[in-house]
């Protein structure tokens, strides 16, 4: 259906040289849209060659302008963006530091913030309409051992959706959320390492598996489609039912 297509959009995907970034810009392509990847440092060599590529370090406080300015000169058609950069810089509650914590939420809230501030106000200056996915957590509803910033950052993000989202309606902008749950990334090495954690997870999740980075890609480019025309301020949770039932299988 049509409806489901992107063709004819270009969109921004921080955080994008890999793990759930990438996968979502490789569907935002396959759905038809041209992309802008961003990574921290130089191009990766095997991004698609039509592709864009913006770098910079969103842990500087000018970044989000520059990044947003940099991705409409290279795609000038932009009009979707997914907000997908972020780490975990987490230690024990009673030993984390103010730079642990300034860190996670420079990064993980507020360049998310002033990325999407940047990038609405050049689609308004445009008069253009526009999409925009936030990737959170299912650590934004639920919490998880040592990673009391991190929860904290990922619970802002679920509450920056649903205000950004009133916000912007009265500029054809929608916003909504993607929220992963347990994915294999790059960031969590540990579900390969780790077979007595893993198949505990594995017996907590109705789907009986860990998710793959591709897994966020529909529900992503879904959102930014016209099939989701009517939707705005909603966060889609991606766990395969991770956090729906209370114990698992025993």
């Amino acid at each position: 259906m049509k409806t489901f297509s992107l063709a004819g959009s270009a969109g921004l995907v921080t955080g994008s040289s890999k793990g759930i970034g990438l996968a979502i810009a490789h569907g935002l392509r396959e759905a038809g849209a041209e992309v802008v990847f961003h990574g921290n440092t130089s191009r990766p060599p095997d991004l698609p060659a039509d592709s864009g590529f913006v770098a910079g370090n969103l842990l500087d406080p000018d970044t989000p302008a520059a990044l947003v300015a940099s991705a409409f000169a290279a795609k000038p058609q932009l009009d979707l963006l997914v907000c997908n950069a972020g780490s975990f810089f987490d230690r024990d509650f009673l030993s984390m530091g103010a730079a642990e914590w300034e860190r996670t939420m420079n990064l993980n809230v507020r360049a998310a913030y002033f990325i999407v501030q940047a990038f609405a106000r050049e689609l308004v200056a445009r008069q253009r309409p526009g999409a925009v996915v936030i990737v959170s957590s299912t650590n934004g509803f639920q919490s998880e051992d040592e990673s009391t910033a991190y929860d904290t950052s990922k619970g802002a993000l679920v509450m920056m959706t649903r205000t950004l989202a009133q916000a912007l309606a009265p500029h054809r902008i929608r916003v909504n959320g993607m929220a992963p749950g347990l994915i294999r990334t790059p960031l969590t090495k540990w579900i390969d390492e780790q077979d007595e954690k893993r198949h505990h997870y594995e017996k907590k999740i109705f789907l009986g598996r860990v998710g793959e980075a591709e897994d966020c890609a529909g529900p992503t480019a879904f959102l930014l489609s016209p099939a989701a025309a009517y939707i705005t301020g909603q966060v889609i949770v991606v766990d395969g039912g991770l956090t729906v039932g209370q114990i698992g299988k025993l």
